[in-house]
């Protein structure tokens, strides 16, 4: 049996990573949606995830219960080590990951790949906005660092997501087909 794929799905804020992986996830119920670990109050929207403690964090860490944990924008985040036994059953999963730890995911996950999703500074703006989680300055912040560039030599698809989230969802699911041998 051939092993699953860590799809790390990446992209700057607002431009729908939780949205095209919930979509991606219901129209191949075959891939493994993984649930992250993250140092956030409950309930703020986006991503479905269990929100713990800083300490709690830092607890499950030391005892071994992430496959691959990171910092970023001053919370953390952790893929839980039971990703590893989809991967075994040959499941691919997709992850929501931050661009600065796809070299530690392509370490970790022999079959990893990055789903990189992107848009126009518009369409981000518009989206920060809307969502209505972060200050105008946050949101300038957020937009200096859209395009910060990904490590070479990752396997990479890189999607648009300007237009209508169906078209932006089944182009996914076209593009990430396993390559059959």
């Amino acid at each position: 049996m051939t092993a699953g794929r860590l799809i790390a799905v990446v992209g700057p804020s607002g431009v729908g990573k939780d949205s095209v992986m919930e979509g991606v996830a219901a129209a191949r119920p075959d891939i493994h949606l993984v649930r992250r670990v993250i140092t956030r109050a409950p309930g703020l929207g986006g991503e479905d995830y269990d929100a713990v403690s800083e300490a709690q964090f830092h607890e499950l860490a030391n005892n071994g219960a992430f496959a691959l944990y990171w910092g970023a924008h001053g919370l953390f985040y952790g893929i839980p080590q039971s990703v590893r036994n989809h991967l075994k059953q040959g499941t691919d999963c997709l992850a929501n990951f931050s661009r600065k730890a796809l070299q530690a995911g392509a370490d970790a996950f022999p079959n990893f790949m990055v789903l990189n999703i992107t848009a126009h500074p518009e369409t981000l703006a518009s989206r920060l906005t809307a969502r209505g989680r972060e200050s105008a300055s946050e949101i300038a912040r957020r937009l200096s660092e859209a395009n910060k560039p990904l490590p070479e030599g990752l396997d990479v698809i890189t999607l648009s997501n300007d237009g209508t989230l169906d078209h932006t969802i089944s182009r996914s699911v076209s593009l990430l087909q396993p390559v059959r041998g």
